[in-house]
């Protein structure tokens, strides 16, 4: 991810377009036209072979003509000049250009690979970044830069817009200019070649001018890059996109009902819930994003009162909120005596609240007035159908100093066209969102409590588990290594049973045999009844070819059971070698939920943990809810709590409930299993049983795969580092060092409970009484991918920490270190310090700086003797710096 030199993309001093020539159709000419009509107020200067005069603008021959350095270029030649002109600008000084060509997927001239690749190889040297190709080019209302060939201007506002359809743009540009809605960027990716989500993401999440991003996507590239992009943007502001292809092409291929249940779109939906963005469903949803995000009101929760003059446009907002899951305000009996006296008798007495058709201008004020101070209401949808008692005009000029003014949000529904519509345009002049049905207000007011939801859910704190969950690991990997040496792409039932119970997951007792003499020695082994299953590495759905036998009660049974399976193996599926059978032993758990847990891997995001309800319908059921790994409890259990079957967990009709701790104990078991083993493409736990008494997995399959990445590279969200822990002696004692977890926040906040007040205000530069939840959890809940945390321990004690952010850049690292009382001057601080400084110059981060206020002198002492340029600020304040590429 990088956001390096996008200030020229987007914030430009002077720009030249290249391959502007007098045709009316030239795309350069219209560009510059753009340009010039959008009020740009630096230099601009036009570039074509043939030299000479457009719009009266003179215009040069080629890239080393232009009389001064551009910081922009905008590319409207052919695709094949296009690396080299990218070339001649990066040579110029120029580190931005919006590609409009399209056809750069084709080869080069040469069969060198393709035009793309040439451009892209051409920019490096220079780090210049490329916007495209293929785009309609990028709009910043703000300075007056239309930088595109769209056919009008943005006007000036707080959201952004980025997407990857050029006819969206022009769409979603058009849509807002008569809504009124402004933009403080428009930016087109095209093919997004170099520029791309993750790298906006970044940059907007840091853009003072922009409250809110919305997104087109169609495709994403770089999933570690986009998901740590999109967690850091959506901590900050509202992210809300729309996703093109929702169908799950991918799934009919799966050979596992984990791959047949984790199709793609699911999988995209998991990595937006767990980035805290917010999806819609459509364009027109999109827009009324727009709208509301435009339009920002206090939040304070989820309930909504309905104010409406037609009962029918209020049963259909209420239906709409119940349908989408929302929760509608339940009135209070002091709120209901309040409209009851200014209502009339036959008033609906309930939300919502219908003031009746013949409503006149003091209803209205009354009624809003009342549902505003109501405590039990969140916020208020306005509806007004048009009638001929009042003018419309006259209500909105009532009611609309009441909505600007109201401590909660309000949502207007202005039902009509033409005798609405002044009343519409003061609402929306005003900065209230409007929307044209009752569906799409409780739309957007839906859209807006999923935000909230998200970020409620990032500001979760999971609790404390013990460290670490006790696995074999290298047993495991043993396993995977035998099936891929024999070229095998599943393991044996007998292998995968044994794979789990390595990572600890309660497994029923399995074990391969040959011929049906050695079932039936087994069996009686065992202890009856066991079941039996056959073994091939052509079936993997063992029961669709009456693979299968249960309760198995006698030597005499299995061997029978063992010659029939071999009879209808080979008439149902006769291409299938039977190498052998399984045997197991018998569970009776009558009163246990069948459920599944599995994995599967995406091609973008790499692998899924599945959880839902199993057994032999588990495909026709489709209950299932994925979530991209590493898990911790608080996401496990939310995983859960998405399925249908989550309800049958708990007791019912004198049936006990699940073991909770134990189901959320194999999941999580699972996760690991999906980041410590690359190996696992797909793996179904199908079914496992789960009762109080726990659970077992009576069935699973895995299938591995032979070209899986080192560490962690395959997962779109970089797990725990398991390998920055160590100890550190102190003191005659022993300190464990290593990452901060998100189950962390228990210790985080005992630990600044207990500093003493001036060390919270040299910590965080302002006295503080305690540290609110919220920044716990951010504290806790780190990206991995570009933040650290190392906290040392002494037992199940906090008594230091250090941690730094990086840029996306990795340019620098801002650091800050505070040691519990008890502990300072005792090397610990010294510690931390060079722990962090050692992984940061390992990560290749250039520098790392600091600050703390003139009066700390401990830090100041400890900041010299680790090498750290210490320098005073004009504001009281020391910044402290070190430069970590290099020596030093």
């Amino acid at each position: 991810m990088s956001v390096r030199n996008l200030d020229a993309l987007f914030s430009p001093r002077s720009i030249a377009v290249v391959g502007v020539s007098t045709r009316a159709d030239n795309l350069g000419a219209i560009v510059l036209r753009n340009l010039r009509g959008g009020g740009f107020a630096g230099p601009v200067w036009a570039v074509n072979r043939r030299a000479g005069e457009v719009d009266g603008m003179p215009v040069c021959a080629d890239v080393a003509s232009i009389p001064g350095v551009p910081d922009l270029a905008i590319l409207c030649t052919p695709p094949a000049t296009i690396p080299r002109l990218v070339d001649e600008l990066g040579r110029k000084g120029t580190r931005a250009a919006i590609v409009i060509s399209a056809g750069l997927k084709d080869p080069m001239p040469d069969g060198t690979g393709t035009i793309e690749q040439a451009m892209l190889d051409a920019a490096r040297p220079w780090l210049l970044r490329i916007l495209g190709p293929n785009c309609i080019g990028a709009l910043v209302p703000g300075i007056g830069l239309n930088a595109s060939f769209a056919p009008g201007n943005a006007t000036p506002g707080q959201l952004a817009f980025v997407t990857q359809s050029g006819a969206l743009a022009t769409a979603m540009l058009d849509w807002a200019s008569t809504q009124g809605i402004g933009f403080s960027h428009f930016i087109s990716l095209g093919d997004s070649a170099d520029v791309d989500f993750g790298d906006l993401l970044d940059y907007l999440a840091g853009d003072a001018q922009t409250r809110g991003i919305l997104m087109y996507v169609e495709s994403v590239k770089h999933a570690r890059k986009f998901m740590s992009a999109a967690r850091a943007a959506a901590r900050n502001k509202p992210v809300v996109l729309v996703k093109a292809g929702r169908a799950e092409a991918g799934a009919r291929a799966a050979a596992s009902h984990t791959g047949a249940l984790a199709g793609s779109d699911a999988v995209f939906d998991a990595a937006v819930r767990r980035s805290g963005m917010v999806r819609v469903d459509t364009l027109e949803a999109l827009f009324d994003a727009a709208e509301t995000l435009a339009r920002p009101r206090p939040w304070r929760g989820e309930r909504l009162a309905i104010l409406t003059n037609g009962g029918g446009a209020g049963v259909l907002a209420a239906d709409a909120l119940a349908l989408a899951g929302g929760t509608l305000a339940e009135l209070a009996p002091a709120t209901l005596a309040s409209l009851d006296a200014v209502l009339p008798p036959n008033w609906s007495r309930a939300n919502p609240v219908d003031i009746i058709g013949d409503a006149p201008v003091e209803r209205y004020r009354d009624a809003l007035r009342i549902l505003l101070a109501a405590p039990e209401a969140d916020g208020v949808l306005f509806m007004h159908a048009p009638t001929a008692i009042v003018p419309a005009a006259e209500i909105a000029a009532a009611c609309l100093p009441l909505a600007q003014g109201a401590a909660k949000p309000v949502l207007a529904s202005w039902l009509g066209g033409r005798s609405v519509q002044g009343a519409r345009q003061a609402f929306t002049a005003a900065g209230l969102s409007c929307y044209a049905t009752p569906e799409h207000a409780v739309a957007a007011w839906q859209q807006v409590a999923q935000y909230h939801r998200n970020q409620q859910a990032l500001l979760e704190l999971p609790e404390a588990r013990p460290e670490g969950l006790a696995v074999d690991r290298r047993a495991a990997e043993e396993i995977l290594a035998d099936a891929l040496r024999e070229q095998r792409d599943w393991l044996t039932d007998e292998e995968a049973m044994a794979l789990l119970a390595a990572y600890g997951v309660p497994v029923v007792p399995t074990r391969r045999v040959r011929d049906a003499e050695e079932a039936a020695d087994v069996a009686r082994d065992m202890g009856f009844p066991v079941a039996l299953k056959v073994v091939s590495r052509q079936i993997q759905h063992k029961s669709d070819v009456g693979g299968v036998a249960l309760g198995l009660a006698s030597v005499e049974e299995v061997r029978k059971a063992a010659v029939e399976m071999r009879l209808r193996v080979a008439a149902r599926s006769p291409q299938a070698h039977v190498s052998g059978y399984t045997v197991q032993r018998m569970v009776r758990r009558p009163r246990a939920r069948e459920l599944i847990v599995g994995i599967a891997t995406d091609p973008v995001f790499g692998p899924t943990v599945l959880f839902g309800a199993g057994g032999t319908a588990v495909e026709i059921r489709k209950d299932r809810a994925l979530d991209l790994p590493p898990l911790n409890a608080a996401l496990a259990r939310d995983l859960v709590a998405r399925t249908r079957v989550a309800a049958e967990l708990a007791a019912h009709r004198g049936t006990a409930g699940v073991h909770q701790a134990a189901l959320l104990d194999t999941i999580l078991r699972v996760s690991q299993i999906a980041c410590e083993l690359p190996m696992v493409a797909e793996l179904d736990i199908n079914p496992l049983l789960a009762d109080a008494d726990g659970v077992l997995a009576l069935d699973a399959r895995v299938r591995v795969r032979g070209t899986a990445v080192a560490g962690d590279a395959h997962l779109a969200l970089r797990p725990y580092p398991a390998a920055l822990e160590e100890s550190f002696a102190s003191g005659g004692g022993s300190l464990a060092l290593r990452p901060i977890r998100p189950e962390d926040g228990a210790r985080l906040a005992a630990f600044y409970a207990s500093a003493p007040a001036q060390d919270l205000r040299l910590r965080f530069f302002h006295t503080r009484r305690e540290v609110p939840r919220s920044e716990l959890a951010r504290f806790c809940q780190i990206d991995y991918d570009r933040e650290m945390a190392f906290i040392a321990l002494d037992g199940e004690r906090m008594v230091g920490e250090v941690r730094a952010i990086c840029d996306p850049d990795n340019l620098q690292a801002e650091f800050a270190i505070h040691v519990a009382a008890p502990w300072q001057h005792r090397g610990l601080g010294r510690r931390l310090l060079q722990k962090m400084t050692d992984y940061l110059r390992a990560r290749g981060t250039g520098e790392m700086v600091g600050e703390c206020l003139e009066e700390n002198a401990g830090m100041l002492a400890l900041a010299r003797s680790q090498g750290l340029v210490v320098a005073p600020n004009a504001d009281g304040t020391v910044a402290l710096r070190r430069k970590l590429a290099g020596p030093g």
